[in-house]
């Protein structure tokens, strides 16, 4: 992995080299191993969050941790292009459209002591307007060479808090053209719900149950590009113990094992089924 500045990173992209790097504010990470006409994406797998905010925040790490992703970079790591942010959605949160990305309040909770200035809200954003330079990029690319993309959103969701039955599993979809892209999303459901999980976990999955698909990263991708489908997937915290703050590593590889073969063969479906 090497260090680029945006500027250097969509260069590389535009050229269509193979590269794996961090960009130059260490705000988020991007691989490409090969030009294939699908994307993972782990938007809140971050947990750095900048020193000078610790002493204004009210949230504690725990806090943090809790609301945000952790692991869906693992899950999706040995795909051909992964793209995943390393800064916490409390400092930005990149599902966001830019004007909401920096939060007052997290799930009913001030936020911080006091309010942030102009300059530290301007520093986050900068950050925010830096990935989408290079999600747009990438997608542009992808697109103009393989006519059309496939987008795989992960994400993960505090299950124990709801008072129901809920999925393993949650597609969100009601941004996407569910009409065009129906086969495409059932049979990306119908692929997660056969996935064998260790400890006796069940796999369930389910389409706009306990999320519709509502984030920006979806919207900013689905807005821009006619012919990307952007799934954004939702794992409940199964792989994790969410109260305790502990990770169950046999769970979490069990998901990015079959991800392994089971994405792969989804996206060329999708590429097959679309391309002419």
């Amino acid at each position: 992995m090497i260090k680029l500045s945006v500027n250097e990173i969509i260069d590389k992209i535009q050229k269509e080299e193979l590269f794996e790097a961090v960009s130059n504010d260490y705000s988020f990470t991007i691989k490409i191993e090969e030009y294939v006409p699908y994307v993972c994406a782990a938007v809140h797998d971050g947990h750095q969050f900048r020193k000078e905010l610790w002493s204004n925040c009210l949230h504690t790490e725990y806090d943090r941790w809790y609301e945000e992703d952790p692991c869906t970079k693992e899950m999706i790591i040995d795909q051909p292009i992964v793209i995943a942010g390393l800064d916490s959605r409390f400092e930005y949160d990149l599902n966001r459209a830019p004007e909401s990305a920096i939060y007052d309040d997290a799930w009913g909770k001030q936020l911080w002591k006091t309010e942030l200035s102009t300059k530290m809200k301007e520093k986050s954003l900068a950050k925010h307007n830096e990935f989408y330079r290079v999600v747009e990029a990438l997608i542009e690319k992808l697109e103009s060479k393989h006519s059309h993309c496939i987008v795989y959103d992960m994400h993960s969701y505090n299950w124990k808090r709801w008072e129901r039955e809920v999925p393993t599993w949650n597609l969100g979809t009601s941004n996407v053209d569910e009409i065009r892209f129906e086969g495409d999303i059932e049979s990306w459901r119908a692929l997660l719900e056969q996935m064998s999980l260790p400890n006796n976990i069940k796999s369930t999955s389910k389409i706009n149950d306990t999320f519709q698909g509502n984030g920006h990263f979806l919207k900013f991708i689905t807005n821009r590009f006619e012919n990307t489908l952007v799934l954004a997937t939702e794992i409940a915290k199964v792989y994790c113990d969410e109260l305790n703050q502990v990770i169950y590593p046999e769970v979490v590889n069990a998901v990015k094992v079959y991800l392994n073969k089971s994405l792969k063969d989804h996206a060329l479906d999708f590429y097959n089924r679309h391309k002419s």
